[in-house]
């Protein structure tokens, strides 16, 4: 049998801020749902917005950050894959999709809210087995207004 490929990225604002809970064995688990913008033309040729709403859950020391981080109205990214399930509520069948997050990378400025600054991006740990790679972090110092003389680099 052919294996399955299920991946989703999404890019959109948080509607609501994360709410994060535990599971009667301790494990954190945090659901926020992602607006997504998107344009496309009628069937009289005008352009017409609509906004589709996405339910996302992040586990574990992934979701503790996303609900540290991340608020109402916040851009993000979030690279995950789809998943359904239902339950029994009051006597009827449910069912939901939901998108299950492995990485989400915060975009947009800090608390205030402003769109120039720094993300930061976090994924959920590597399953038993497999490795999880970490980039160093990069320092870059300021080295001010002063000209760069061409004399002083070694290539």
């Amino acid at each position: 049998m052919a294996r399955s490929f299920n991946q989703v990225v999404l890019m959109g604002n948080l509607t609501r801020d994360p709410e994060l809970r535990a599971t009667p064995n301790g494990q954190q688990v945090c659901s926020f749902s992602l607006a997504l913008n998107r344009s496309y033309k009628g069937a009289d040729g005008n352009w017409q917005e609509a906004t589709d709403f996405i339910d996302v859950v992040a586990w574990g020391p992934l979701g503790e950050r996303v609900a540290q981080y991340l608020s109402k109205g916040r851009p993000c990214l979030v690279n995950g894959r789809l998943q359904s399930r239902s339950w029994d509520q009051d006597g009827q069948k449910r069912s939901k999709v939901e998108v299950v997050a492995q990485d989400v990378t915060f975009l947009g400025g800090g608390a205030e809210g402003g769109q120039g600054g720094s993300g930061g991006s976090f994924q959920a740990a590597a399953p038993a087995g497999k490795s999880s790679s970490k980039k160093d972090d990069v320092v870059i110092e300021d080295i001010g207004d002063e000209p760069i003389n061409l004399d002083d680099i070694p290539f």
